[in-house]
């Protein structure tokens, strides 16, 4: 210990004597108080703990530790983006005057089903009684939602409005009109966000949005309200602040004596640093003198002939330089100085590597204790457990692997992880999932799914090849499948991914029912895979289907029939029975799945703003289609080609049973399974007539299943389906 104590003193000295005490930005915050909470600075008249801001209204409270600690602003309950009381020469086009504050501002919603009918209280975002107001330069309110009115009224005088109009194809854009308008803030000092609706047409009970933001977020490229707005909760705004006059204890004299100057308005004092001085003007030591030499931005002496930048207070001037005396002896200084320095930087850089390779090696091993590699390790050693194929990788193999992790091995993005495609030393192709986080308090779980996962052997499921816990989130290496998703081949126009015919989709489908009925009921210990959509069903080169991304599976006891979680899924696929009970059961994978069915169906998205409201889930819509005897006007390109219709009356039904609100009412993947075998089976050993032309407007039947005329198709077929499958069900769900 006291040999490392004497290396550290020594590096610090050294630093010392090679780049000198540096002078320090002049202080931001009160002495004695914290300057930064995660990544947004904390100047005064803001402050953490007591003692430290000015007025109760400008109190931090600080959420956290570290870089991902969250500033929270009490007075008006909403998250800190960022503080600016700098003048308004600074280049932030941002943040382009003195008293700006960026929070973030909760979104009124009213009859929205995934949402609170209102995130701020009562329908009012309220800031009364603080030194806080909406900026009308740099706020916009806006409103999404079809044909409907928003009003934004302070004591019943409107202060903004806008209308949408969702039958007017013309005003599509950036909310321009078509399900989202945007309009100004006319006037200074709002504190109340009171927001109310108007219906354009009958529909009364749409989902509806009405929220103030930022304009320079608003007009951002990654920005677009009409699509975002449904996955936000919050979204920036930028709020004006002032301090209360009456605690100003600084007159005009004493103002220009300390190089400030205070802007007076109606609602409040704001002050800055006159021109050529920096700091906090609310700081006894605020604004200091700003060396202009140092900075090449304000100094142009270098462009005059011998000349010199000399600085002045709150500017500079420049001065003929003076003839250079004894240049022998200032090239002799120079060389000697400059041997030195390197002398010194070599000897820094030496210990700083001994220094760096040391507290890799610990933190490598604090690293893989925190992410459970103790256990694991004791799994692996112990005879119960078959796990001889899971293998725990080193980071270093992995880094190498990836190229360091670089952008451009990233095959995808998740919500547990990154995932980059790497190369082994042996040369074999695999995936690298890159986990967000690791919940410490499920360590023995999280090891316990990394054992079993390793032994399944499926072959349509994505093996799990191994790990790396010594890194500061884990690593998981699975097999590489390189022919990409479902997803992108139902819902992506390219030439790289071929249109998917009938009798692939339902080999495709046949593969996931059966990686699934393995899953559920052949595995050592039942599996729930908890996160089916085709985004997360791969495709191998021989267009083979393989389930993939078990970041949120859960394995349970062989006489458990539940998992009580919190609710965690895909927009669109998730059940909601789930939803309703957080309790996940082999029927929700069952719910999910039979989403997936319908995409192969229709290849439409589970979520899409193109469709009407109420139809936007694809669930919805189907059944509602299939309700309305629509079916073959909903489905896809390439299964309309198909003549056999009893094929997709079969698939449509089993879809139809395994979106069953009552969970107990589904049939089990094994049942699924058996269902898609015998359709694919008799598909197999009937004539193709995909080269045949299929006749749109059929007459469907009056049963609660789908049903087709048995004209249909000019009965090229001798056998039907039904006759062939005695073991198919089209019941009514």
């Amino acid at each position: 210990m006291a040999v490392k104590f004497v290396m550290r003193i020594t590096f610090l000295l050294l630093l010392a004597v090679a780049f000198g005490f540096a002078e320090g930005a002049p202080p931001m915050a009160k002495p004695n108080c914290p300057d930064r909470c995660g990544n947004v600075s904390i100047p005064y008249p803001f402050g953490i703990g007591s003692d430290c801001f000015m007025h109760q209204s400008f109190e931090i409270v600080c959420n956290g530790s570290g870089a991902a600690a969250i500033a929270f602003l009490p007075s008006i309950r909403m998250e800190v983006l960022k503080i600016r009381i700098t003048d308004p020469s600074n280049t932030d086009e941002s943040f382009s005057e003195a008293g700006l504050i960026r929070v973030m501002m909760p979104i009124i919603s009213s009859n929205c089903i995934n949402k609170s009918s209102v995130a701020g209280s009562g329908g009012v975002v309220d800031i009364s009684g603080t030194s806080f107001f909406f900026s009308p330069n740099r706020d916009k309110f806006v409103s999404v939602g079809c044909n409907k009115k928003a009003t934004m009224a302070v004591l019943s005088m409107v202060i903004a409005s806008c209308k949408t109009d969702c039958n007017n194809q013309k005003l599509r854009g950036k909310c321009s009109g078509f399900d989202c308008c945007q309009t100004t803030i006319p006037s200074y000092g709002i504190q109340l966000l009171n927001v109310t609706w108007e219906s354009t047409t009958n529909n009364m009970h749409t989902c509806k949005h009405a929220f103030l933001a930022e304009t320079w977020w608003l007009e951002s490229n990654e920005t677009d309200p009409s699509n975002d707005v449904q996955y936000l909760e919050y979204v920036p705004v930028m709020l004006e602040w002032t301090i209360p006059t009456a605690i100003i204890n600084l007159n005009g004299t004493e103002a220009r004596r300390r190089n400030i100057y205070l802007d007076h308005t109606p609602f409040g004092t704001t002050s800055y640093c006159l021109s050529g001085y920096e700091g906090n003007p609310y700081l006894n030591m605020g604004c200091q003198d700003i060396n202009e030499c140092e900075d090449q931005k304000y100094a142009t002496c270098q462009v005059i002939s011998n000349s010199e930048c000399e600085n002045t207070e709150g500017s500079y001037s420049c001065k003929m330089r003076e003839k250079q005396k004894s240049p022998l002896k200032t090239a002799i200084i120079v060389i000697c100085t400059s041997f030195g320095v390197l002398f010194l930087l070599l000897f820094i850089w030496w210990l700083y590597k001994v220094i760096r390779k040391r507290n890799k090696i610990k933190l490598k091993h604090k690293f893989f204790k925190r992410n459970g590699g103790l256990l694991l390790q004791q799994q692996l050693s112990s005879n119960e457990n078959n796990v001889q194929k899971a293998k725990l990788f080193n980071s270093k193999e992995l880094k190498n692997a990836t190229d360091c992790f670089n952008e451009n091995r990233i095959l995808g993005k998740g919500g547990q992880g990154t995932v980059y495609k790497g190369m082994l030393i042996n040369g074999r192709i695999v995936a690298i999932k890159k986990c967000n986080t690791v919940d410490e308090g499920n360590l023995e779980q999280f090891i316990n799914e990394i054992i079993i996962l390793s032994q399944i052997n499926h072959r349509n499921v994505v093996k799990l090849l191994g790990c790396c816990l010594e890194t500061e989130v884990p690593l998981l290496v699975y097999e590489f499948i390189s022919n990409g998703t479902l997803f992108q081949y139902l819902h992506e126009e390219n030439e790289d991914f071929p249109l998917l015919t009938w009798d692939m989709r339902l080999r495709i489908a046949t593969e996931i029912a059966g990686a699934l009925s393995y899953l559920h009921s052949a595995a050592s210990l039942p599996i729930y895979h908890r996160d089916i959509k085709s985004s997360n069903i791969l495709i191998d080169d021989k267009y083979r289907a393989k389930v993939a991304d078990f970041g949120t599976s859960r394995s349970v006891a062989i006489d458990q029939t539940h998992v009580t979680t919190l609710v965690y899924g895909t927009f669109g696929y998730l059940d909601p029975e789930y939803f309703q009970t957080s309790q996940f059961t082999d029927k929700s994978d069952v719910y999910s799945f039979g989403v997936v069915l319908i995409e192969l169906l229709t290849g439409e998205k589970p979520v899409s703003s193109t469709r009407s409201a109420e139809s936007r889930n694809l669930s919805t819509y189907f059944v509602h289609s299939l309700k309305e005897n629509c079916l073959f006007d909903i489905l896809d390109t390439q299964v309309r080609k198909v003549c056999n219709k009893d094929e997709v009356i079969a698939i449509a039904n089993l879809a139809k049973r395994c979106l069953h609100l009552n969970g107990k009412k589904r049939p089990t993947m094994l049942e699924i399974m058996m269902e898609l075998e015998g359709v694919q089976k008799v598909s197999h050993v009937q004539p193709n007539f995909d080269e045949l032309e299929y006749v749109r407007n059929e007459e469907m039947g009056p049963q609660n299943d789908v049903s087709i005329s048995a004209s249909s198709c000019l009965e090229l077929r001798s056998t039907s389906l039904s006759d062939a499958l005695p073991l198919l069900s089209f019941k009514s769900v």
